[in-house]
């Protein structure tokens, strides 16, 4: 296999830690700048490949770089799964290394600049969605999720989501890369062009923008009681919570598995959040770790009044070896090594929305996703389309409580802002919390070491608000999927034309050297 066979060559290891380089853009070590410029080092490495083959290989160890440290924290769960994985979806990169190397070996030409701006973003583009597709895993720690801290930046989300940000972010890299590699003076003009194009792109989309207009507040308390001794203790913390801000909100939202019992099972539970629910004032949704009649679980989210369970919502997108093994049957044996979910949970339908009564009276449609659902952007897309004037997710993050995880997290709620046009709100049963507003501007965040109740004030925009990306969808990374296509189809047709040019070449030359040729 050629990536086993590399480890005695350094410019391959050089690869590897070049892919480490753009991950510090994330949290928490937040970086961001480096989003614009981190992947140069790897692509530099790339186009001096002595060959397009070795080119593909380079590009393979920076994937594999940037997927180890990008997930490094899920190694006490999956263990040496991790290394699969990250060489796995790291093979994808390799088609980013032979479009550099194909499109920027020299002589660099004007045509070719112009090309691998648009080629190069669009090949990273299709690898990103590719392992984000929900049935191999999911969407962490694309590139573009990076800039979460400038909503001038994020305005390209609510054109194109967090894909259009990804695609801005490396034609910047690679407009640098043109300005370094390229010696005519007008070539490397165009690549400083290129990367302030995309530089300028987001806060150009921000500035002829406007917000959609508020309809109404309204005010949440996220409910983080911390890491506690067991199912029973972490109830009440959240009751005791709760119970001190009553009459101050008006809807009240715990963590992920704040509820550590099943509800149908246990109705004294269920009563004491139902009078507790009548004492605050407000509705409160939970969470709760559910059992159906045959003994399968399920993550619930349950919205509680003083009459009872009002709407339920079942979380769909699973946490890959954390609350389901992929292909079990070949992998099970990774329980045995790591803490890689016992048995599978049992997936709900899909997401959908749920419908409030708050304290004065008016209704309230808001989408409700729980953990891992915040990566994927169509979840939140399907809840505004359903009428959602917020979006709110619940997550425990407890099992990561040292590491980056947490905050890399926190942080997709400011994308998903962005890119439905809706305040988000995340409870973390142990951190962290989190509120931004309807374009990606940051309200409140509390970390892991906060035990308490974070009131949030949100300006609602009309349920019939549409951002460009949630009325059109995912057409950047389609049109991403065609440009990619179409420069595949071309260099194979040029490599096809070269081929039969030389052997036409060497038959002449053969010719000449036949006896008795004149």
């Amino acid at each position: 296999m050629a990536f086993w066979r590399g480890f005695r060559q350094p410019a391959r290891w050089a690869a590897m830690v070049g892919g480490a380089i753009p991950v510090l853009a994330f949290p928490a070590a937040n970086l961001e700048w480096l989003g614009w410029v981190g992947l140069v080092p790897g692509f530099v490495l790339m186009h001096r490949a002595p060959t397009r083959r070795e080119a593909g290989i380079r590009g393979w160890w920076f994937g594999a770089g940037y997927l180890l440290a990008a997930m490094y924290w899920l190694a006490p769960n999956i263990g040496p799964a991790l290394l699969l994985v990250a060489v796995a979806f790291g093979f994808l990169l390799s088609a980013v290394g032979v479009a550099v190397w194909s499109l920027l070996r020299p002589p660099v030409t004007v045509r070719r600049a112009l090309a691998a701006l648009v080629v190069v973003p669009s090949c990273w583009l299709v690898t990103e969605w590719i392992r984000s597709w929900r049935g191999i895993g999911g969407p962490w720690s694309v590139l573009g999720a990076s800039q979460w801290q400038h909503p001038a930046v994020l305005a390209l989300a609510a054109v194109g989501g967090v894909w259009l940000v990804t695609f801005a972010l490396v034609a910047a890299n690679t407009g640098l890369l043109v300005a370094l590699v390229a010696r005519a003076p007008l070539t490397r003009l165009v690549g400083v062009a290129g990367a302030l194009v995309a530089i300028g792109a987001g806060p150009v989309a921000f500035a002829l923008t406007a917000p959609a207009p508020t309809a109404r507040t309204l005010t949440v308390a996220l409910v983080q009681p911390g890491v506690t001794s067991g199912p029973a203790p972490r109830l009440k913390r959240n009751e005791q919570l709760t119970a001190r801000y009553a009459g101050r909100a008006e809807l009240f939202v715990w963590g992920e598995s704040s509820v550590g019992f099943n509800l149908a099972a246990r109705p004294a539970y269920l009563a004491s959040i139902e009078r507790l629910s009548a004492k605050v004032g407000a509705e409160i949704l939970v969470d709760q770790d559910a059992e159906n009649a045959a003994g399968q679980q399920s993550k619930q989210a349950a919205l509680i009044s003083p009459a009872g369970v009002q709407g339920r919502y079942v979380k769909t997108r699973l946490v890959p070896f954390g609350e389901y093994i992929p292909f079990r049957s070949v992998l099970g044996w990774l329980t045995k090594i790591s803490r890689a979910a016992p048995t599978n949970i049992l997936p709900g339908t899909g997401a959908h929305v749920l419908h409030a009564t708050l304290p004065d009276g008016r209704p309230l449609t808001f989408g409700v996703l729980i953990c891992f659902e915040s990566a994927f952007p169509d979840m939140s897309r399907v809840d505004t389309d359903h009428g959602a004037q917020v979006i709110i997710y619940q997550t425990s993050d407890s099992t990561f409580q040292h590491s980056w995880a947490p905050a890399q997290h926190a942080a997709l709620g400011a994308i998903r802002a962005a890119e439905t046009g809706r305040p988000v709100v995340q409870a973390a049963l142990t951190g962290d919390s989190v509120a931004f507003d309807a374009r990606g501007r940051l309200l409140a965040w509390v970390g892991t070491s906060f035990r308490g109740t974070v009131l949030v004030r949100l300006q609602l925009p009309p349920a019939s608000a549409r951002t460009v990306y949630d009325q059109l969808g995912d057409y950047v990374p389609w049109t991403a999927v065609g440009i990619a296509a179409l420069a595949a189809l071309a260099g194979l047709s040029r490599a096809a034309i070269a081929r039969r040019r030389s052997g036409r070449a060497a038959a002449e030359r053969a010719a000449e050297l036949m006896p008795g040729h004149r």
